[in-house]
């Protein structure tokens, strides 16, 4: 497994899928094989370290929002069936929309706007703007939105009165032992991502996603950084049915698909297998689980093997015009699977 998967990202540097990445492949509590390679920035940039930490984008929504929500629903503070107006004003055809609509990406808020763009609208008003904003269709219907996950983060901070980094640090990360996961990191070791037009720089350390950099940082969408390690510690999670987090039962439920007989399944947060060019491939089970990240990173598990699978690329850097990560992400996780079946799984 160690030689597949540093052969594996050498052939993603090589043909330009991104200037570095990490991975690290196990099952359950165990680590198989972890593996780092390329530049943190071109041309000259060093090479990553198991410190390395990495603009997670999306994943942010699977690694904070999503279990902050699924342990408040454990505490007996939050239900699916709770409404944006519950907790936030919200005008009416908004003010009803669920919890779970939010999660599933089926409340027909709109997917993506440039909040900096909107008339008025400044880091502390971002739900309002977001709420007025015409719906994109019925609800029900999954179209993936940044923006109503920005509106749960915000949700869950007037749940326990407290911002959402303050939340993820207490309620996921140190429970997970995520020492250097956190929004706005200082420090170096961190890999580079797109250029910046206004300075001619690359971001290393402000979040590249626009939302969420005009938002201070701290959004429920993006703008999480990790290292490798923290985001093993997280899938090795996902894969052991939440232990040392979340509840059994509370896996059950949100790794159900919401969405039966569209060509996107989603769970509470959770991106499912199971429909063509699932960035997992072609051979993890259907019921798999996990997320991606526009940054070029990924994080799948697969509830029944206990395997789990986790990718970190800066592949927006120098620039976001460059979907070559999208095969070689499909690629990799076939890989794993297909070694991982005929290595260790006749083996258990």
């Amino acid at each position: 497994m160690q030689e597949l998967i540093q052969s594996l990202l050498q052939s993603g540097v090589e043909e330009g899928c991104f200037p570095a990445a990490a991975v690290a492949v196990g099952r359950g509590p165990v680590v198989y094989a972890r593996a780092a390679m390329g530049r943190l920035w071109l041309p000259d940039g060093p090479p990553p370290t198991p410190d390395t930490r990495w603009d997670l984008a999306s994943l942010t929504k699977i690694l904070t929002a999503t279990p902050v929500a699924l342990l408040a629903i454990q505490q007996g503070r939050l239900t699916l069936d709770d409404t944006i107006g519950r907790f936030l004003p919200a005008p009416a055809g908004r003010a009803g929309i669920t919890v779970r609509q939010l999660m599933t990406h089926t409340s027909g808020i709109v997917p993506h706007v440039l909040l900096q763009e909107q008339p008025g609208c400044t880091p502390q008003t971002v739900v309002d703007t977001i709420l007025t904003l015409p719906l994109e269709g019925e609800a029900g219907i999954p179209r993936y939105s940044c923006l109503g996950y920005i509106v749960l983060g915000r949700m869950l901070e007037a749940l326990y009165g407290q911002p959402l980094d303050v939340l993820a640090r207490s309620m996921v990360f140190e429970p997970l032992g995520m020492h250097n996961a956190c929004f706005n990191p200082r420090g170096g070791n961190i890999a580079a991502t797109e250029t910046d037009p206004a300075t001619g720089k690359p971001f290393m350390g402000t979040v590249h996603d626009e939302n969420a950099r005009f938002m201070g940082g701290v959004s429920a969408n993006a703008g999480l950084f990790a290292d490798l390690d923290g985001c093993v510690h997280y899938a090795q999670m996902l894969a052991q049915n939440g232990l040392g987090l979340l509840s059994p039962a509370t896996m059950r439920k949100a790794t159900l698909n919401y969405t039966p007989g569209y060509d996107v399944h989603r769970g509470l947060g959770f991106h499912l297998g199971g429909t063509e060019g699932n960035f997992m491939g072609d051979l993890f089970p259907a019921d798999s689980f996990g997320h991606t990240g526009f940054t070029g990173t990924s994080i799948a598990a697969d509830p029944h093997s206990g395997l789990w699978a986790v990718l970190l690329t800066n592949r927006v850097h120098p620039t976001r015009d460059n979907e070559k990560h999208l095969r070689f992400r499909r690629r990799f996780h076939n890989a794993l699977y297909a070694a991982y079946s005929q290595r260790y799984a006749s083996a258990q």
